[in-house]
């Protein structure tokens, strides 16, 4: 079948990420590189959903902004109480999201860039509570504070001040997961903001599509892949069985990328960085043995997935919140595609290369006859 999966078909024009397949990545004109050497989670946050950079006074006040709306009304408390201990952490996102687009609706008075900001808060808030209720069995407190999202994030999951070189680490991770073009997720939000749908349905149908094990909770399979070896002589041996029997790798290798994620450059950086300062070089070893005989023998590179899930797990962020926290970085970039899908909308609809049977003379019910009868 041609053209599956939509590989390499052009589906519209953005000014907000370039991703070139030479392996450079841009946010609004910014290199990535450039971005988390020298600005914050907070800073393009900013950049994305609201166009530019934010000057010093701009920053100040979009902190103060999430600090404020980080605060959990009661309801949703109660609702994050109700959803059950097993339920997907992705799932409670999908379900705090869409409570909360009925309990603060979008309307002429309250739209756009003001709930693009209410998710960028409220989600982590909402996730943390749900984990801690039911994991540790304590409400945690989710009362505005100055902390960056990182640092807010770290310091609720851990109940203390979390070490700055993870709250540094963290703050980049989610720079380097906010945006990324025409990906999955954000082409679903955008097909359905083109329907005319309200903001919150077209991050809940984000969520949905990150959900699925070929995009956003690919990074589970690739952690699940670097702990299924205990040591580097394994995994060398491990993975030579599975390049021979055919067997996928997750982790590796880009739809658009052809030699490099650039995203992976910086995390492995970190999970070296991590593993020197934990002096735990376990997770690291071994998957920089997967990367190397991936490179050798079947010519492919590692994706974001890989190296992120490494340098977390060394944070000790639990395996479960891994893609959780890849929804809390790309509410950015969806936001900034549901606005900038408005501004010029038209209803997305391709069309289908018809492959089923030519015209068929129909079977009144009386005279047809199964197969089985018929056989």
């Amino acid at each position: 079948m041609s053209n599956t999966g939509l590989a390499n078909i052009s589906a519209g024009e953005t000014s907000i990420c370039r991703v070139d397949p030479a392996g450079h990545l841009h946010y609004r004109g910014f290199n990535i590189k450039d971005l988390c050497s020298h600005a914050s989670f907070e800073e393009v946050a900013y950049l994305l959903i609201h166009g530019e950079l934010p000057d010093e006074e701009q920053l100040i006040k979009y902190r103060e902004r999430l600090s404020h709306l980080r605060a959990l009304p009661h309801p949703a408390r109660h609702l994050l109480e109700l959803i059950p201990p097993t339920a997907s952490p992705m799932d409670v996102l999908r379900t705090a999201c869409s409570f909360l687009g009925s309990i603060a609706p979008e309307s002429n008075d309250f739209c756009g860039k003001e709930i693009a900001d209410h998710l960028l808060a409220f989600l982590p808030s909402a996730l943390l509570y749900w984990h801690h209720f039911h994991h540790s069995a304590i409400k945690v407190n989710t009362d505005p504070s100055p902390s960056s999202t990182a640092s807010f994030f770290l310091d609720t999951l851990f109940q203390g001040d979390a070490d700055p070189i993870l709250v540094k680490m963290l703050d980049q991770s989610l720079i380097l997961l906010a945006e990324h073009e025409f990906n999955a997720s954000t082409f679903s939000a955008r097909v359905t903001t083109g329907t005319q749908s309200d903001f919150y349905s077209a991050i809940c149908s984000a969520i949905g599509t990150l959900k699925g094990s070929l995009h956003g909770e690919a990074i589970s399979q690739a952690y699940s892949l670097i702990t299924r070896f205990p040591e580097p002589e394994k995994a060398q041996v491990g993975l030579k069985a599975m390049l021979t029997n055919h067997e996928p790798i997750p982790g590796f290798g880009h739809r658009v990328y052809k030699e490099v994620d650039p995203r992976s450059i910086i995390m492995k950086q970190w999970a070296e960085k991590l593993a020197n300062h934990t002096n735990n070089h376990s997770l690291f070893d071994i998957s920089e043995t997967i990367e190397t005989l991936m490179h050798d023998e079947a010519g492919s590179f590692p994706n974001v997935d890989f190296y992120t899930a490494s340098t977390y797990a060394t944070a000790n962020i639990p395996a479960s919140l891994f893609a959780p926290l890849f929804v809390i970085a790309r509410i950015a970039g969806w936001s900034a595609h549901v606005l900038e899908q408005r501004e010029n909308n038209r209803l997305i609809r391709p069309i289908a290369d018809y492959m089923g049977p030519g015209p068929q003379a129909f079977v009144p019910l009386s005279k047809r006859q199964s197969i089985t009868e018929s056989g």
